[in-house]
């Protein structure tokens, strides 16, 4: 049998496509078939026996996937705590520059709002673009890169996107866990449709960003 895919014969597509995370919640459902197991599971052989092993295996699903959610939320939580600390980090180099140089006061005022805002992740973009402002400041002054403190806060400002970026991808990993699982047939398949569960959307970055992605940067 051949291969469905076939790199070697295609068809390619030469121009290229760009991928787009879709934001679409898809609910999880189960068809009669599904009901039917239900019910002939009860009056199989040693009825009261596999019924109730089956309302166990029903339990220590919905249990799992109550633990899988709570991770969920854990992971997001960490993707907020890494942007509020580089919001004070870039808080912080914000000040520093303007004792050496005249930095916009747009920044300032950008870093107050990403600061003020409850919905961190939600400023991601915001916080790029102070960021960016902050190192056009800094690579317009060279001289400044001798100076310990400066070069100390840009060094932690670029740990941390590193750890915002590590802790995407985490939630990313966790939330393609959920959306397999949840499908995963008999019992967490039947449990997630009986609790309305839904597919989550992974983080998705802002069209800004994938606009600069394409730039030429050298």
């Amino acid at each position: 049998m051949a291969n469905e895919l076939d790199e070697l014969t295609g068809p390619t597509l030469a121009e290229g496509k760009d991928v787009n995370v879709i934001a679409k919640q898809i609910p999880v459902t189960v068809g009669t078939g599904s009901k039917v197991f239900e019910v002939v599971i009860w009056i199989l052989p040693l009825p009261i026996f596999g019924g109730l092993i089956w309302l166990y295996k029903k339990r220590k699903a919905a249990d799992y996937l109550q633990k899988l959610q709570q991770k969920i939320q854990h992971d997001a939580s960490q993707i907020d705590n890494y942007l509020e600390q580089r919001v004070m980090i870039l808080q912080n180099a914000a000040k520093l520059l303007d004792k050496a140089v005249a930095l916009d006061k747009e920044t300032f005022v950008a870093v107050a709002q990403a600061r003020g805002n409850g919905d961190l992740n939600g400023q991601a973009a915001e916080i790029e673009n102070i960021s960016k402002a902050i190192n056009v400041a800094f690579e317009a002054y060279p001289d400044l890169k001798a100076h310990n403190e400066i070069a100390d806060v840009m060094q932690q400002n670029a740990y941390l996107q590193k750890e915002i970026t590590a802790a995407r991808e985490q939630y990313n990993d966790t939330v393609a866990q959920w959306n397999r699982e949840i499908q995963e047939w008999p019992t967490k398949r039947i449990v997630a449709a009986k609790a309305g569960y839904t597919t989550r959307i992974p983080f998705i970055t802002t069209s800004e960003i994938k606009a600069a992605a394409r730039g030429t940067f050298f």
